[in-house]
């Protein structure tokens, strides 16, 4: 068996810098900035080769292509990855209702993982929904759905709403 090396490089720019900004602006100003180009996206968008697709007020859309880097030992992406990408709709989901001078954090999140995903399925986006947003706490979710919207993972996320 011949082994075939593969490799992947990457660069980002510091993260801190725009987290600083993110503090004055409103959630969808900051989300904007960043999609803009005015402020660096997270190092967790080009390390997974996550890109965000759609920016609304209460509705933000990550998309990516299953590659082999996503893949765990048994020749699928990971769980955690699948986790990361609606972890990531349903966070800017909520971040872009929020005023500047407030923020948030997760605190719970559940992933229902409901077909394999490998290499063969094209672009896979998802999508995320607030269901309820309070004070102090608010419930989002999102789907992994293919161009048919098939769901292929489905999300639910509590958060706790900071205000700075």
């Amino acid at each position: 068996m011949t082994k075939q090396n593969r490799e992947r490089t990457f660069q980002w720019d510091n993260p801190l810098e725009g987290a600083k900004q993110a503090l004055q602006m409103s959630g969808l100003d900051y989300l904007q900035a960043m999609g803009d180009g005015k402020i660096p996206f997270p190092p967790l968008l080009h390390t997974l080769d996550f890109k965000p697709t759609h920016l609304e007020k209460g509705k933000v859309i990550f998309s990516f292509k299953p590659q082999e880097f996503h893949y765990n030992p048994i020749g699928s992406v990971h769980g955690g990855v699948i986790s990361a990408i609606l972890d990531s709709a349903m966070g800017c989901t909520l971040h872009s209702i929020l005023e500047a001078g407030t923020g948030y954090t997760t605190l719970e999140l559940k992933v229902n993982f409901l077909k394999a995903i490998t290499t063969r399925i094209d672009e896979l986006h998802a999508v995320g929904k607030i269901i309820h947003a309070g004070g102090r706490t608010a419930l989002v979710e999102a789907q992994l759905i293919d161009k048919d919207n098939t769901v292929y993972a489905h999300g639910v996320s509590t958060c706790l709403i900071l205000k700075y």
